[in-house]
């Protein structure tokens, strides 16, 4: 078994030739990341070639960053890749799974494959807190459960590992044959089966056939036989093969016999025993959770470990220890212009290099690490502490606070302004907020050590109603875009507004790291915050003054012209500012149609003839915009304008003498207008999953989710009242929640006595009585909840179109008139 492959014997495992070949180079390390450099002289890089992506354009970047090895599908000019190593194979990803499982070939050891619809990472999470006693656990980082993500977890697989975790995730038929060839499992876990990601299958058999594929050679398979689709698909495969060929399993069942049976389920205030039968005996557990999904993955994590043959009090005693799972990182604000990563309780070397990767995406310069002690790692503390300060030094972090007794012990193995603290405790007696100041700081704490309490002391404080913004949706809206637009359209994302009420350093830092082409803000000030805070991507001003000139230059940023006196303004102002060795860079709106900003077809010649005798401007994009881009009943009127601006650009390029790019397409006109993307779409609401177009809702996800929770509860009899002016009058026995949420936190009077309903525990609870500025109240009468419970105000189970019929209004400000004080925190996988 080995941990290095050469570059000869890497040719020949992924079928590959030779276009380049400079030096004998050993590799360690696969990189199919641009962004996300570690070991650049044992890396090689996989340029795969997706729908929305090509590797192939980062190559040249990334030999300036040190890489030497790279495997292509692609013909290259390796004139500027002079001391490269370069293997061309017929497909870069088939490439890179025929590596990964040449290694997985290598271990003899058992691998378990979890697959279904819902629960893969949480039972995987689990059953690694569950084994890591009795085991070396190798196991996929977060959610790598992909064509892409299987490889490059098994390549993770060394000569320590005794056992290996993998889950394997598909969303179109013909995909498991390669995951089943890669992690080829010796014991499976089929969790269930559901609608999630069908919308490539005919039926839920189909799907459930093509998720099977994974076990056709497990030693043994769990599964559950209440999902009759799974049970049918086991009894059909066994049917269809001799006895040495079927498939051996492990059931479990709440209602027929099975190899457990699950009883009695008996669900307290915070925990559930689950009694159950297993080889006539009578057993049980218990576990801190009390929803039905982590009932069920629970379960599945039972069978596994009695199919192991562990001890049932051993069972029952680490049941009970069960902790959540992280499924996503946090990004919050924090105090003195920092950014708060939060990925506690997930400890392990790695997600600890996922979660540096995504603190190094942060354009702040400084980068701060304060991590625990690491349990559960399966390798000697001295090495484990080695790998960790090797790291944070391959990632170039700035400063580590080392926070438990075993690590801080490791203290020299680090940066030389490395902190140790033996406990968290110790550390926040310590705390000096000046300490930290414009720098991005990664919480990464093993549960034990409650880095929940160094978070409360670094963020912004702010009161309990908060607006959380899913970054993995944004991006999936983003690529369902991107996937819509034809080759070498260009993406100008809109982040005017606060990013439409979701913060507009966030969001434009996630999308300059997935590489947006252009940015676009209402007023300087925005540019310039963003500039400050590290964005380069180009930035669009909209709505420019002249005062905002020099400020406009200064920070490399690109005004909209609309009209003919504020041409004249910039005009003047370049013969004084600008040297006339270089040209400065404007955008031409015109107007086709909207009336609102943007220079008339018949004012165009004579601003052109002004550009060219300045002589130092440049026009970098001509654009103007549709009326009604989604409104079926005036494509007419959209595709009138849509002529007018191609009439009035190829005028303009005849006079300037020189091209362009052209852009007239807002969210809504995406998919419906393939032959206006010119040269770049404006993307501004479709990236918050917001569409009026029907055939885009079932692609996007939802971004931001209002969220607040119950401050108070009372019991009020028959003729109170709640509120302002008495409004909210009680005509039964009822039970009222006060939230602390109200009109200055954009939750506005309209939605007041019975206009709006909340989401609490699952059902609504309308308004009762006036707004207040900070607080309103609800009736939860039929529902049962506590205080400190959570409220949804909208999100994923109650729509933000829910929440804008309500206002009367549209998605558009709905979103907008979540205030800044309102806090926002976002999710990132």
């Amino acid at each position: 078994m080995s941990n290095i492959y050469s570059l000869q014997s890497i040719v020949g495992i992924t079928h590959g030739s030779w276009i380049q070949h400079v030096s004998d180079e050993q590799i360690s390390d696969i990189l199919i990341d641009s962004r996300a450099i570690v070991n650049p002289s044992n890396s090689i890089f996989f340029a795969i070639v997706g729908q929305r992506n090509n590797g192939h354009k980062y190559i040249e970047e990334l030999y300036e960053k040190g890489i030497i090895n790279f495997i292509v599908q692609e013909t290259l000019d390796v004139s500027k890749l002079t001391n490269a190593n370069i293997i061309k194979v017929p497909n870069t990803l088939q490439a890179l799974q025929l590596l990964a499982t040449k290694k997985r070939r290598e271990y003899n050891i058992p691998i378990i494959g979890i697959t279904g619809s819902n629960g893969k990472t949480i039972i995987k999470e689990w059953l690694y807190q569950l084994l890591h006693n009795d085991y070396n656990i190798c196991r996929s980082p977060k959610s790598y459960n992909s064509q892409v993500g299987v490889p490059l977890s098994v390549w993770q697989l060394n000569d320590e590992n005794t056992l290996g975790i993998f889950e394997a995730g598909i969303s179109l038929p013909h995909e498991m044959q390669m995951l089943q060839s890669i992690i080829d499992p010796t014991i499976g876990i089929f969790t269930n089966i559901g609608n999630a990601h069908s919308e490539g299958f005919d039926s839920i058999e189909a799907k459930t056939h093509e998720k099977f594929k994974l076990f056709k050679h497990v030693q043994c398979l769990i599964y559950c036989k209440d999902y009759e689709a799974i049970a049918n698909e086991i009894i059909n495969y066994n049917t269809q093969h001799s006895a040495e060929k079927q498939i051996k399993t492990f059931s479990w069942s709440k209602k027929s016999k099975a190899d457990l049976v699950i009883g009695k389920i008996s669900i307290q205030q915070n925990t559930t025993q689950l009694q159950g039968i297993y080889n006539n005996s009578f057993i049980q557990i218990t576990i801190p959770f009390i929803d039905s999904a982590s009932i069920e993955n629970a379960i599945h994590c039972w069978c596994l470990m009695l199919y192991l043959g562990i001890e049932q009090s051993i069972i029952e005693e680490r049941m009970l220890q069960l902790s959540p799972v992280a499924m996503r990182l946090e990004l919050k604000e924090g105090i003195n212009n920092c950014v708060i990563v939060n990925d506690f309780y997930n400890s392990d070397i790695n997600s600890l290099a996922i979660a540096l990767d995504y603190l190094n995406a942060q354009p702040l310069v400084k980068k701060t690490l304060i991590i625990s002690d690491i349990f559960q790692s399966g390798i000697n503390e001295e090495e484990l502490y080695l790998k960790v300060a090797s790291l944070t030094k391959s990632k170039n972090i700035d400063r580590v606070i080392l926070i438990g007794p075993a690590i801080s012990k490791s203290k020299n193995y680090f940066l030389l302004n490395t902190e140790s603290y033996n406990s968290t405790e110790e550390f926040i007696v310590s705390f000096k907020s000046d300490n930290f100041n414009q720098e991005a700081i990664l919480l990464k704490g093993s549960r034990l050590f409650e880095f929940e309490k160094i978070s409360q002391l670094l963020q912004q404080k702010s009161h309990e109603t908060i607006l959380e913004i899913n970054l993995n949706a944004l991006l999936n809206n983003y690529r369902f875009y991107k996937s819509k637009l034809n080759s070498n359209v260009k993406v100008m994302a809109m982040v005017k507004a606060f990013s439409y009420g979701s913060g507009s350093y966030e969001v434009a830092n996630i999308l300059q790291y997935n590489r947006v082409d252009y940015l676009a803000v209402a007023y300087a000030d925005e540019g310039v915050e963003l500039r400050r805070r590290g964005i380069k991507t180009p930035i669009m001003v909209m709505n420019v003054t002249a005062d905002s000139f020099d400020k406009i230059l200064e920070f490399n940023l690109e005004p909209e012209i609309y009209c003919t006196r504020l041409l004249n303004q910039i005009c003047i102002w370049t013969k004084t500012k600008i040297n006339k060795t270089k040209s400065f860079k404007i955008h031409l709106k015109l107007d086709t149609g909207m009336h609102r900003l943007g220079f008339m077809p018949q004012e165009i010649e004579d601003a052109i003839h002004s550009i060219k005798m300045s002589g130092l401007l440049q026009v970098s994009s001509v654009f103007s915009h549709l009326v009604a881009s989604d409104n079926v009943e005036y494509d007419e009127f959209s595709k009138k304008q849509i002529e007018i601006f191609e009439t009035t650009c190829l005028s303009i390029e005849a006079q300037l003498g020189y091209n362009f790019e052209k852009h007239i397409l807002n969210s809504g006109g995406i998919t419906r207008f393939k032959n206006a993307q010119y040269d770049m779409i404006r993307l501004g609401i479709g990236l918050y999953g917001i569409s009026n177009v029907d055939e885009e809702k079932p692609f996007l996800e939802n971004v931001c989710t209002l969220k607040t929770v119950i401050s108070q509860i009372k019991n009020l009899e028959i003729g109170d009242t709640v509120g302002y002016s008495r409004k909210g009058k009680i005509e039964h026995k009822s039970k009222i929640a006060t939230l602390p949420i109200g009109y200055a936190d954009g939750f506005s009077r309209k939605l007041g006595n019975g206009n709006y309903s909340v989401l609490i525990s699952g059902k609504l609870a309308k308004t009762i009585g006036n707004i207040c500025m900070d607080m309103c109240m609800v009736d939860i009468t039929n529902i049962d909840c506590n205080e400190g419970d959570d409220v949804i105000v909208f999100g994923q189970e109650l729509s933000i179109t829910e929440y804008a019929k309500a206002l009367d209004t549209i998605s558009y400000e709905a979103l907008t008139s979540v205030s800044e004080r309102v806090k926002r925190i976002y999710l990132k996988e």
